[in-house]
């Protein structure tokens, strides 16, 4: 996950009499995919094995042959699989291939646990917008940091290598403009060996980002998406583009970007998992907004005061029927901090 986008991240094991013969994963940047490793894996073991794959083999012409004519040519006797693929050029029509080719197709199996590894792709294909986590780290009251700005660390060690690993399983980190000029944050994925690194966004109206920061020394080497205005200062684009990031123009609303408007652009770009990280301004204007699909949140054992930076900013909420509500999915002890994870109803 985090690294097969616009396509699924999709898993497949070959089992001939009671043996796995065959392993794949779609390959990062999404191609090849993951039913034609495994049969290259399996090789002539393939004949009369039953696939087990996470989801509806592709039945379409794209940059290489469908994953379902594969298994048909390799003497699959039995596919496995939880989900129909949502993609319109698929959709059925990969187990209907199978199925024709004489293929006992058994579906179902999974499905609970498929339909949230491939959110992200199921949501792109139905609004053509990305999935999006919301992660905020706080203290016991609710708050980022203190009255000064100071905020690292609230949380501890564990919580901060945890949050890598989410890092790792999306195809972007994104921040407002004011982390970004506040924490002069790196936002890659470390401590989880070498790997393609997430796309690093910045909500930005005005590009008015440190140009020796972080996320700008390094934009030649990993992937800097840049959210701005129509306003944005030209001279600024082309200083930004100059240095390796990729500009990307959004609507306003208001004064403010349209996090709608910027949502359908990561969408539009190839983007299926988005994790933010905020600041308060981005999380309320994603959570008003209604899209933020789940929050992780990692709460540490200490009281910062109401003279603290709150985790979210002001929504405007007159009645408590206004506000977002999410469904408990997990809670946990990571160190000496807890993690909750709420999922959209």
């Amino acid at each position: 996950m985090g690294q097969t986008w616009p396509n699924p991240s999709v898993g497949c094991v070959v089992v001939n009499d009671g043996h796995i013969v065959g392993r794949g994963v779609t390959a990062a940047g999404g191609r090849p995919h993951a039913e034609v490793l495994a049969l290259a894996q399996a090789g002539a073991a393939a004949k009369g094995a039953t696939a087990y794959v996470t989801l509806e083999p592709c039945a379409h012409h794209g940059e290489t042959p469908p994953c379902s004519e594969a298994l048909i040519a390799a003497g699959i006797a039995r596919v496995v699989a939880p989900l129909v693929d949502s993609d319109s050029r698929v959709s059925g029509r990969g187990f209907s291939m199978l199925q024709d080719a004489g293929i006992e197709v058994s579906l179902g199996a999974g499905a609970e646990e498929a339909a949230c590894d491939h959110a992200g792709f199921f949501k792109r294909n139905a609004v053509e917008r990305p999935f999006v986590t919301l992660k905020l780290a706080s203290s016991f009251d609710g708050r980022i940091a203190t009255a000064t700005g100071e905020s690292q660390w609230i949380t501890g060690e564990a919580a901060r290598r945890h949050v890598h690993g989410l890092r790792a399983t999306h195809d972007a980190v994104m921040v407002g403009g004011g982390t970004a000029r506040a924490d002069d944050p790196m936002l890659n994925v470390r401590g989880y060996g070498t790997r393609c690194q997430p796309v690093r966004v910045v909500v930005s109206r005005r590009l008015d980002l440190p140009m020796m920061s972080k996320l700008a020394v390094s934009a030649q080497d990993v992937p800097l998406w840049l959210c701005h205005g129509p306003d944005a200062d030209a001279a600024l684009l082309d200083a930004w583009r100059g240095i390796g990031a990729t500009c990307v123009k959004c609507g306003l609303q208001g004064q403010q970007l349209d996090v709608v408007s910027v949502m359908d652009a990561l969408g539009a770009a190839g983007l299926t998992r988005v994790f933010c990280e905020g600041g308060g301004a981005l999380a309320a204007s994603l959570l008003k907004a209604d899209l933020v699909d789940e929050l992780v949140g990692y709460t540490a054992g200490l009281a910062i005061g109401a003279d603290g930076l709150a985790a979210i900013g002001a929504m405007g909420l007159a009645r408590l029927t206004q506000a977002p509500r999410f469904e408990l999915v997990e809670t946990r002890a990571i160190g000496g901090d807890v993690m909750v994870r709420w999922r959209r109803s």
